[in-house]
């Protein structure tokens, strides 16, 4: 059986192509920056309007990824010979058939878990070093259908395992706005490309914060879909219970161009559904005003870094003048019975590989997959039971109010290398448990802590509620110019 095919045609934004055209006018009305300064959609609008040519941009791309690589380490694999011929072809079509998408002739790059056929998928491993899928991944298709002009493949932790993007067998990433500082994980490359105007968006995966972490430390949107909403077929699997995929990007209105291509059913992945695939264009500019917001200050506020807390609750200030009501709520949490990690997902794909060359894995990744040998099928079973109880039980919560707002990390981007020695205490985790409700969460710019790093506020909504959550998202960027800021490693 085939996925059905996407057309040009169905790809369009289709009643939001009409929102599409002011957003980026919008974007490009800003003050005037270098073009690898502007959004997707103000490059977008720009490629319209001929002031720029796809291949232009491509060529501004690759002379940065040359100028910063050495500094950021952020990527793998590139493809200039390959993305260049691309640009050239769009250029040449769009005259003659115009662009179906904003992401025609737009230069993207993926996390490099994602397979691209004929092009190498490392997963940063050695395990992988010499992968060459015959076959590209379901998001890969779609964004080729959709245009896009891939530049290469991004750094990230080994297998998508950490959320520190400091294990990769190609050395850590290291994070734009500080160089000493990590990116967080696993889609560390994807978060520091975009943020430092190497690519005009990426997409990674996220089966506990890997979108969102990095996006927070490095100050750019990272947007974790809710279970189903986007296909993982041609993903490097991680935990088949949590996995999501989810675009990276310098804006909400650039994740919602994105994500209209990512999203929607593939007959071919057992995870996704027939939900109907909404306007996310424009939902952007629907109206906040009715919006019931909780904060769940029980855990996800407990222990945070007095930059974060000051950053988290203006932004709730600002929220709470824009909608209903913002009040506090307690949230479900998953307990999970001992020798019962769901992780051990990540030993099912891994163990053939594992058992022949464990020398291979970084000594992480060697730890990890050898605890998770002591996981037993009755308490797995169990904790399966009780991701699914979560699931049930986090819906009651949004019977109550739309949305969650929270801090996406507690603290700001800790120092490489106290990571890398693990003399760095690292506080509980403030995304995973949305990967156990599998509901839509997204991480969008709300400060800076007086280091100079940035901070991200959390946006939840209910499952399949990724309108509500970027109307939010979009509404507090419009009154805030936190993702505007680009990082020293591009300014300095």
């Amino acid at each position: 059986m085939n996925p059905d095919p996407l057309s040009r045609r169905a790809l369009l934004i289709g009643s939001g192509a009409a929102a599409l055209a002011p957003l980026a006018r919008a974007s490009a009305a800003e003050p005037a920056r270098e073009p690898l300064d502007w959004t997707l959609l103000a490059a977008a609008h720009a490629l319209d309007r001929r002031t720029i040519s796809s291949e232009e941009l491509a060529k501004l791309c690759f002379d940065r990824i040359r100028k910063l690589q050495p500094a950021l380490n952020a990527v793998i694999t590139l493809q200039e010979d390959t993305a260049l011929a691309q640009a050239r072809q769009c250029d040449r079509e769009r005259p003659k058939t115009g662009a179906a998408s904003p992401l025609y002739g737009m230069p993207v790059a993926l996390k490099d878990n994602i397979d691209t056929a004929g092009v190498r998928t490392t997963a940063a491993s050695r395990v992988f070093l010499d992968r060459i899928p015959d076959k590209d991944a379901e998001v890969t298709r779609r964004l080729k259908a959709a245009g896009a002009i891939f530049l290469g493949k991004l750094n990230l932790d080994e297998m998508a395992f950490e959320g520190t993007g400091t294990t990769s067998c190609f050395g850590p990433v290291h994070n734009p706005w500080n160089l000493e500082r990590i990116t967080g994980g696993s889609s560390a490359g994807s978060a520091a490309a975009v943020s430092a105007g190497l690519c005009f968006g990426s997409v990674g995966s996220d089966d506990g914060g890997s979108v969102r972490i990095p996006g927070a430390f490095c100050g750019v949107v990272g947007f974790k879909t809710s279970y189903g909403r986007v296909s993982t077929r041609g993903v490097v699997p991680s935990a088949y219970s949590m996995d999501t995929i989810g675009p990276i990007s310098r804006s909400v209105e650039d994740a919602a161009a994105l994500l209209q291509v990512l999203a929607g059913n593939d007959p071919l992945d057992a995870i996704t559904t027939n939900e109907p695939v909404p306007d996310y264009m424009r939902a952007l500019t629907q109206p906040v005003a009715h919006l019931r917001i909780g904060v769940p200050r029980t855990y996800f506020f407990e222990n945070l870094h007095p930059d974060v807390a000051a950053a988290v609750e203006e932004a709730i200030r600002q929220m709470r003048r824009q909608v209903k009501e913002v009040r506090d709520v307690a949230l479900p949490r998953l307990q999970i019975p001992e020798n019962g990690s769901y992780d051990v997902e990540l030993l099912h794909f891994q163990k053939p590989f594992f058992d022949k060359t464990p020398e291979l894995y970084h000594p992480w990744s060697q730890r990890q997959l050898n605890r998770l040998r002591n996981v037993q099928a009755v308490p797995y079973v169990e904790t399966l039971k009780r991701i699914r109880e979560c699931r049930r039980d986090i819906r009651f919560t949004f019977e109550q109010v739309d949305l969650l707002l929270l801090p996406t990390k507690r603290e700001p981007a800790p120092l490489i290398s106290e990571t890398v020695n693990e003399t760095h205490v690292r506080p509980p985790s403030n995304t995973s448990a949305f990967n156990h409700f599998g509901t839509p969460a997204i991480t969008v710019p709300c400060g800076f802590s007086k280091d100079g790093l940035p901070i991200g506020l959390q946006i939840v909504g209910p499952p399949y509620g990724e309108p509500v959550v970027l109307a939010a998202a979009y509404a507090f960027q419009q009154m805030t110019g936190w993702h505007k800021r680009r990082p020293p490693v591009v300014t300095g």
